[in-house]
């Protein structure tokens, strides 16, 4: 056959396959909420800021209301906006909302093996099962506080051996916080020269980055093809991969040492579990569970409280009057002869509407990740059929205008009553809601608050350069906002 002529059947075909994939796309997105017209393919991607999709989503919400769809390639996501819509669906109709939709950065790796990013009955019986371990091992109660307030002074140890110099606090700020969810699985801490421990919390980190960039965004668009592509997206998986030899020498070493009527941390707890149900086919306790469980746990333990404490350190040296008044709160309540605790929390509601206003300003976790309807609901007047992809804007929660006065604006006075007492706003979502809700909420509630105030017990944040230089901005904007990189100077106090 002449090669022309190939050549035009070809192209005839490939023309046509693309006309008959956008009429489906047509057809789809008239039974769903209005929103942009999607492109053949590409969807709504080209009019969507890939590193920062969360403010591109709030600007179309203004054109097509607090729910609407957008074309992720050919895929279409309901998307909700404001604390209302949001709380509507992810606390008032949880079950229908409680689904987790498709995220390959994770998926990819975990494969429908973990607590995060499963489904069903084995999400169920994981995280309830992760949830009941924790409890059991302290977190919301004084045996965790006592290993933070531990893991802390290591931390105030290592500032003050930099003698008033500048330094860059996030790696190691990281490396203490990831030593708590490793006393929490392992059941001890690692040194912070540890080079195991250092290429743990290096590749967590290096990969919120990645995923939180236009290459995450992308990488979750077009896994397929990306996965083909070259670029700094192909770290992701690598990075993933440096965290299971880690736990596989962890998990041999338990073997070897389980006591069944003593287990010590959550490796002992998962591998009684999986003893007792090894003759059970149906069971979701093996050790590929126990390996990805720990690896979402070590995830979700690490840099959420890492970069809300690093992006703190920043906010409060642009804002140097609220640390002072938070020293002067610590003055009066705790002192300078022991360290912060939990119970102080409530004598403190200065400092605590400053947490409160600290996470909602700076919204560490912009986008939820994606949701899935689980059943056919509806939701201000539109009918959602059962599986769609579902982007709750977390974001547009934390900058409602009918929530707060000035949401653009860093005041703790959002969280602050006429008589100076702390005032609960259910608009604040940093770990989302409903059903999905982070599982360790509580530890990091516990964390960041005695982060804080220990550090600022102990030392004053003193930037390098000009206060009004200080820039706020995130870098990226994905899974996470992530702060720039910076130096400043821990004075002692």
């Amino acid at each position: 056959m002449d090669f022309a002529i190939l050549s035009i059947l070809l192209l005839t075909a490939f023309i046509s396959y693309l006309i008959m994939i956008y009429g489906k796309m047509l057809q789809k997105r008239g039974q769903l909420p209005p929103g942009p017209i999607p492109l053949p393919i590409v969807g709504n991607v080209l009019q969507v800021n890939t590193g920062n999709i969360a403010q591109s989503l709030m600007d179309m919400s203004k054109k097509y209301g607090p729910v609407f769809t957008v074309y992720f390639g050919p895929t279409p996501n309901l998307v909700l906006c404001g604390y209302e819509t949001i709380k509507e669906a992810l606390i008032n109709q949880s079950d229908q909302f409680g689904g987790r939709g498709p995220y390959p950065v994770f998926d990819k790796y975990t494969k429908d093996n973990d607590v995060a990013f499963s489904n069903g009955e084995k999400w169920k019986e994981l995280r309830r099962f992760a949830l009941q371990t924790m409890r059991n091992f302290g977190v919301g109660k004084r045996s965790i506080e006592e290993r933070i307030q531990e893991e802390i002074q290591f931390l105030m140890k290592e500032f003050r051996k930099s003698n008033k110099s500048p330094i860059e606090p996030t790696h190691i700020i990281c490396r203490s916080v990831s030593n708590v969810i490793c006393s929490v699985l392992f059941g001890s801490r690692f040194d912070y020269e540890d080079k195991v421990f250092q290429a743990l919390a290096r590749s967590i980190d290096d990969n919120f980055k990645l995923i939180s960039s236009a290459w995450g965004t992308w990488y979750n668009i077009y896994p397929e093809i990306m996965g083909c592509l070259p670029g700094p997206h192909k770290q992701i998986m690598t990075n993933h991969e440096v965290l299971r030899p880690i736990f596989q020498e962890k998990i041999k070493a338990h073997q070897e040492t389980l006591d069944p009527n003593n287990p010590r941390d959550y490796i002992d707890v998962f591998l009684i579990k999986m003893e007792k149900e090894k003759n059970n086919p149906a069971s979701n306790f093996f050790m590929e569970t126990l390996i990805m469980t720990m690896h979402t746990l070590m995830y979700g333990g690490t840099d959420t409280v890492t970069t809300t404490l690093k992006y703190s350190i920043l906010v409060l040296m642009k804002f140097p009057e609220v640390a002072e008044k938070i020293q002067e709160e610590i003055n009066q309540v705790i002192g300078q002869s022991r360290p912060p605790g939990t119970e102080d929390r409530k004598k403190m509601p200065y400092t605590d509407a400053v947490i409160h206003e600290l996470q909602r300003y700076l919204d560490i976790t912009p986008l939820s990740v994606p949701h899935l309807v689980m059943q056919d609901t509806q939701i201000q007047g539109y009918k959602i059929p059962k599986n769609t992809p579902v982007i709750p804007v977390l974001s547009s929660v934390h900058r409602d205008p009918v929530q707060y006065k000035n949401p653009e604006l860093f005041n703790p006075a959002n969280f602050l009553d006429e008589n100076g007492c702390l005032k609960k706003n259910d608009a604040l979502m940093p770990f989302s809601a409903g059903k999905r809700i982070c599982p360790g909420e509580v530890l990091a509630r516990m964390e960041i608050f005695l982060y804080l105030t220990t550090l600022l017990q102990n030392f004053t944040f003193q930037p390098v350069g000009k206060r009004e230089d200080i820039n706020l901005m995130p870098t990226g904007s994905g899974l996470l906002n992530i702060p720039h990189k910076y130096q400043c100077c821990m004075i002692p106090r």
